[in-house]
């Protein structure tokens, strides 16, 4: 089992935050970004595989102000050398499915292959209405379970993934969908242009664009493609059909056994052969003391965090990976025997915490836990 970090990019502490407009805090920001990079080159110096991200703007509050997540995997990766950096991910309703393979490919060379990408569909109104793509579509979650909105979301969001994954595979592609048609219908270049017909394909001699590729091709003839937290079965079996593994934070046992069944059943009935536990990804919150009361103790502005930011958007308290090595070990140990996993990921309480507090976590864990595991 390998450990990755997951972060919200929060940029205070819980009195920061607080005290109102954290987001707007040039120095709060820039120390947020310091205290990631920091973090980055901590985890892979003690063996963290990866280190992910969410993508989400106008966070005035500071919560969670992400931004472009392209630039985000960017400065992560300048300040490691091996890490996986993923992008947990670009929200379908706010980007051009082209321009976001583009972008895929784009920092899949720039990490050298060290990039791990997912696509999620968007939850935080506030921000999908002021950045979507097309007018009809709408942020989606609790608010909207079983409406037609969700549907229509839902709808959309597997047209983009089957835009970005073709256009990742392919040297060049026609895409017609109920959403986006590329190239456009009976498009024609409005000038001669001979180079796009001599050096490359999908042109015609008479400037008809018949297709239109990506360039460059990714550096990864696979990149790792994750889909962003879940806890729904119709979402795994979705994921299943482009080998896609859903990050599940959920602490019962018998629905991880269940997600992870109906994840390989769907994903060998689209033709995947795909090695055990890489059905899915699991983790939770991570704190790591040396004793349970103690890290119960640093939980408390974590738990506030997550009751004050979270909850509201409806999302339940996820799997809590907070306690002792000992207490860690069995924990993952009771999971490890449910359901076979490959990767993990520990939501990390950045910002939150200080970086003290953050690399004594960090390493404790991977003095006393990940050996275990490895």
């Amino acid at each position: 089992m390998k450990f990755g970090l997951f972060v919200y990019c929060t940029v205070g502490r819980r009195a920061e935050l607080e005290a109102g407009m954290a987001g707007r805090n040039r120095a709060l920001y820039h120390r947020m970004i310091e205290e990631l990079a920091d973090y980055a080159r901590f985890g892979e110096e003690r063996g963290y595989f990866g280190f992910g991200h969410p993508e989400h703007h106008l966070q005035i509050e500071g919560f969670e102000a992400s931004n472009d997540p392209a630039l985000m995997a960017m400065w992560l990766g300048q300040h490691t050398t091996k890490m996986r950096i993923v992008t947990c991910g670009f929200v379908s309703t706010a980007n051009n499915p082209l321009a976001t393979a583009e972008k895929i490919a784009t920092m899949d060379h720039m990490l050298a292959g060290r990039f791990g990408v997912g696509l999620v569909r968007g939850y935080q109104a506030r921000w999908v209405e002021n950045f979507k793509v097309r007018p009809e579509l709408k942020a989606v979650g609790p608010w909207t379970k079983d409406t037609p909105d969700d549907d229509l979301n839902r709808e959309y969001f597997a047209e983009f993934v089957d835009v970005v994954t073709q256009a990742l595979r392919s040297e060049t592609f026609a895409h017609r969908g109920k959403f986006w048609n590329f190239p456009p219908e009976n498009f024609v270049n409005p000038h001669e242009h001979p180079v796009y017909a001599r050096f490359g394909q999908g042109v015609d001699a008479d400037m008809r664009v018949r297709e239109i590729g990506i360039a460059p091709r990714p550096y990864q003839d696979e990149i790792p493609l994750y889909g962003g937290f879940s806890a729904s079965l119709r979402t795994a079996k979705f994921w299943a059909r482009h080998k896609g593994r859903p990050i599940v934070l959920a602490s019962d046992t018998d629905f991880l056994k269940l997600l992870w069944s109906e994840w390989r059943k769907e994903a060998e009935a689209w033709g995947h052969d795909v090695p055990r536990g890489r059905e899915a990804c699991w983790g939770g919150i991570m704190i790591c003391a040396e004793t349970d009361a103690l890290a119960q103790a640093l939980f408390e502005d974590m738990r506030w965090f997550w009751k004050t930011w979270a909850t509201p958007f409806g999302q339940g308290m996820p799997e809590l990976l907070v306690g002792s090595p000992d207490t860690l070990n069995r924990r993952i140990e009771k999971v490890a025997k449910a359901v076979p996993i490959d990767e993990a990921f520990l939501l990390i309480p950045a910002g939150i915490h200080t970086p003290a507090q953050i690399h004594d976590s960090l390493d404790l864990f991977a003095r006393r836990v990940m050996p275990n595991w490895g």
